[in-house]
């Protein structure tokens, strides 16, 4: 019976996206139908059969272990704050220590890899066979793969010379695929508080989910000459991405891997506080409620709000509250507040297979109200003014975009687990 809700409940947040369709007669519906088809046999493949199932744990294993890597620095800096299991002294762990740290080798690896030009070869490879697959645009299918590895605001800023070129719709199209990213550079932080195979199996299904999606709510007809990727760089931003200098010439090893440890370093320091602020505020808007009833609470309000589509992943009716508890938090606040809040029980018998993979999978995305001004300020640094008022005109369709994506990848997967 769970089983049939969570289906049924998969259909729900496709038929949403298409009732709220700006232009359902544009809609590649052939291009729709292959990648639900690639994606329901990936969360198949990754969840249900030993060879899937290995890959993801191998490269959740993978992330663990240079998150224990990383801690030997941190160690030799500051020792009182990691455990003897890896060298130090302290009882345990924080937060800052366990999941952001290690950020601070995290990012300059994958920076030497797009310095020394792998991870670009990568997306490029990747995008065009995601193309060739899907029927997608070009660019669309770059662009999914591109902001995977990067980040939002980095690919888009990777991208401006084609953000420019292109069709104001077009660019409403990745502004709602930007909703649903995530950062591989910050996957280890993840895999340090929730089930890291789930985490890595959230990774390429929200990829295909954000296609869909966007396919659904502003699909755009692409004609064959409009179909090209520009070259990447020209742009100070670009450039600094690539470690170029805006003279066309290599920036030296050294100087481009202190500026990427001074940019990861920026990057703990603003999750860090958007952490505190958002629990901060939450509790507040709390102690606020509670003067009016005991029982008020963010949560519970939350709660009540996205308790359908909860009770839609096939979750029994006090689960599916709870579930909504932790949706409706993730939204307003980040992921990284709800992974917080359960990364001590999320591996206990306190949760069941299903509703670890489900909630593990919803909140592997960027999705939340703040990514949205994200979106918008990067945007208006790069395109014209017509672009950033169509982008800026469209925030509820950014929002609805990220959580349908978010709604449909835990379904997919939570199908399969049990």
């Amino acid at each position: 019976m769970l089983v049939a809700i969570n289906i049924l409940g998969v259909i729900v947040y496709l038929a949403i996206a298409f009732l709220f369709s700006k232009n359902k007669k544009k809609i590649h519906w052939r291009s729709v139908g292959i990648v639900l088809v690639l994606n329901v046999v990936l969360a198949w493949f990754f969840t249900s059969f030993s060879v899937g199932q290995d890959i993801v744990k191998g490269a959740a294993d993978g992330f663990n272990w240079l998150v224990q890597v990383a801690y030997q620095g941190i160690v030799f800096a500051l020792p009182n704050w990691v455990t003897p299991e890896f060298g130090g002294t302290a009882k345990s762990m924080n937060f800052v220590t366990s999941s952001l740290l290690p950020i601070l080798l995290v990012v300059p690896m994958f920076d030497i890899l797009t310095y020394i030009g792998v991870l670009p070869w990568i997306i490029k490879w990747v995008g065009r066979g995601l193309s060739f697959i899907t029927g997608q645009p070009k660019f669309e299918s770059f662009f999914s793969v591109e902001m995977m590895f990067l980040g939002n605001t980095e690919a888009l800023a990777v991208s401006q010379l084609q953000l420019k070129s292109m069709r104001k719709e077009r660019n409403l199209t990745l502004a709602m695929m930007s909703m649903s990213c995530i950062t591989a550079s910050i996957l280890g932080a993840y895999t340090q508080m929730v089930p890291g195979q789930f985490v890595l199996t959230a990774v390429p299904i929200n990829i295909l989910n954000a296609i869909i999606v966007t396919n659904l709510l502003n699909p755009v007809d692409v004609a064959p000459e409009e179909d090209t990727i520009a070259k990447i760089g020209g742009s100070s931003a670009s450039a600094a991405t690539e470690g170029v200098e805006e003279d066309g010439k290599k920036e030296p090893f050294f100087s481009f891997l202190g500026d990427s440890i001074l940019g990861a370093g920026r990057l703990i320091l603003i999750i860090a506080a958007n952490v505190i602020a958002f629990v901060a505020l939450a509790a507040l808007i709390d102690k606020l409620l509670g003067l009016f009833n005991p029982w008020l609470s963010l949560e519970h309000i939350l709660g009540i709000i996205m308790f359908p589509f909860a009770w839609l992943m096939g979750l029994n009716v006090h689960d599916a509250f709870e579930f909504a508890q932790y949706m409706g938090t993730k939204l307003v606040t980040n992921e990284f507040v709800v992974m917080g809040k359960i990364a001590s029980t999320i591996n206990t018998g306190a949760f069941s297979a299903h509703y670890r993979a489900i909630l593990t999978v919803f909140l592997t995305s960027f999705a939340n109200f703040s990514t949205t001004g994200m979106i918008i300020g990067c945007f208006k640094g790069i395109v014209d003014q017509e672009n950033n008022d169509l982008i800026s005109k469209n925030v509820g369709y950014m929002l609805l975009s990220g959580i349908l994506v978010s709604l449909l990848s835990a379904g997919i997967v939570g199908i399969f687990v049990w």
